[in-house]
């Protein structure tokens, strides 16, 4: 018995001890996951403010996202689809009414992405006059050079869009941008539908903004009112690009909608024609992208009259409002070119020909030399010289006249008499720059928008795809 008794008290004894041992663990693996958490939520934190120090918000970008006007027959979402990186806003839906005109312009690369044939392919077919359409955009992925699998993305994402809102997968644009030569996963925005149409609102355009950004430092977006006899024409878009800017429309990624009554056919020509001195006039880096566009939506809703001569005062003032928020969204791409910390105006005078002015207005634009003097601060218009040189227009070196903002630095085939490279360096500290030159050959003008070329670009391209 005594035998059997101690033999209960020592198993009694382990079993405590055991119990002990139990509670001893759950106590240590408590405190350890406590402390994991705390070292993942710190090195999170780190994470995003050397992202955050790594890429800030361009110096040159505006002081806030403007307050844009609900545009009728318009909705729009933002969700986060995780197609490249998890908990990031990177799909947007709009969603326009029955009835709306479509315009569009794009990318003229020869390696252009599935999305943009297949928006170039539907806006050349009929469609009825009720219908409703939708545009969807994802970043992170431009689904270009993904071969036939590109085009199955796009109808996978577009035939979803279509069947949950109902309207024909023809009227149904999408676009991606992001990295090229992957397959979209599409099968993550398929998901992300729902929510997305959930979330459709009215007011939702800065979310749409800030869903398309890539290297973007912040959204763009702009607006106009246009006053017309018999009512008031609403004009909003919003805009993503950075790097990869160059022109041969589209060079990066725009939607714009309005509320005016006008046929498809005339939102073309008017978008078309403006494209020359808006979008076409900027270059960040001189590379055309492969995925980009410019669409606009023409909702029909406002009680102004339809513009159906293209000749009318009604007519003229839209498309004088249309240009000015295109110009206000491409100034803006410029202005978050990437590293850029010097927004510069390039205006030709003079040339004998328009072809002959725009040639001169990008070889200096998009000179690295040029670019570099400029994120230096160095006043040397030498450069310039160079790039007029190189540009292949007609140019004679005794009528050539190069000027900094108001100073005059060079005239006559020689720097001016008075020239202060004190002056010319002082100059060069602004943030906003005017590089003039006058060709002195004929009537013909350029003007071109472009950035500095910082350490910052190559930063944010040499590893851009980790």
């Amino acid at each position: 018995m005594a035998k059997k008794k101690d033999l209960k008290q020592k198993v009694e004894k382990l079993r405590e001890k055991v119990r002990e041992l139990k509670a001893l663990a759950t106590e240590t693996a408590g405190d350890l996951m406590e402390e994991i958490r705390d070292e993942v939520v710190q090195r999170a934190s780190e994470a995003a403010a050397k992202a955050k120090a790594k890429h800030p918000v361009s110096p040159l970008a505006p002081e806030a996202f403007p307050e844009l006007p609900v545009i009728d027959g318009v909705e729009f979402a933002a969700a986060a689809a995780g197609v490249r990186y998890a908990g990031r806003t990177d799909v947007m839906l709009a969603r326009i009414a029955p009835g709306a005109a479509i315009a569009g312009v794009f990318t003229t690369s020869s390696t252009r992405a599935a999305c943009v044939l297949d928006c170039q392919a539907k806006l050349g077919v009929a469609v009825p006059t009720d219908a409703g359409a939708a545009i969807i955009v994802n970043s992170g992925n431009a689904n270009a050079f993904t071969g036939a699998l590109g085009q199955a993305s796009v109808d996978a994402v577009t035939g979803a869009v279509a069947e949950k809102l109902g309207v024909p997968a023809s009227r149904v644009f999408s676009s991606s941008t992001g990295v090229i030569g992957e397959p979209l996963p599409h099968e993550k925005i398929v998901e992300a539908i729902d929510a997305l149409k959930t979330g459709l609102d009215p007011k939702g355009m800065e979310a749409a903004a800030r869903a398309i950004m890539t290297t973007d430092t912040f959204p763009k977006g702009a607006c106009a009112d246009v006053a017309v006899e018999g009512g008031t024409i609403r004009i909003a878009g919003i805009a993503k690009g950075s790097g990869m800017i160059a022109p041969n429309m589209a060079t990066m990624l725009v939607y714009i909608f309005t509320d005016a009554k006008i046929s498809a056919a005339n939102l073309q020509k008017i978008l078309s024609r403006q494209v020359g001195d808006t979008f076409n006039a900027i270059t960040v880096d001189s590379d055309t992208s492969t995925s980009d566009a410019l669409i606009v939506a023409a909702t029909g809703r406002s009680a102004a009259p339809e513009i159906s001569d293209l000749r009318s005062k009604s007519a003229r003032a839209f498309e004088a409002a249309l240009k000015g928020v295109m110009l206000d969204l491409a100034k803006q791409v410029v202005r978050d070119g990437e590293g850029a910390t010097k927004f510069i105006e390039v205006r030709v005078t003079g040339a004998e020909s328009a072809a002959d002015a725009q040639k001169v207005a990008f070889a200096i634009a998009n000179s690295p030399l040029v670019k570099t003097a400029a994120a230096g601060e160095d006043a040397n218009w030498g450069r310039v010289v160079m790039a007029v040189g190189k540009s292949g227009a007609r140019a004679e070196r005794d009528r050539l006249r190069i000027s900094f903002g108001d100073l005059v630095l060079a005239e006559n085939g020689w720097r001016v008499p008075d020239y202060s490279e004190e002056a010319a360096s002082a100059y060069m500290k602004n943030s906003e720059l005017v590089i003039d030159v006058d060709l002195g050959l004929g009537s013909a003008a350029k003007t071109v928008w472009t950035c500095d070329l910082t350490h910052g670009y190559i930063d944010i391209n040499a590893d851009y795809r980790s």
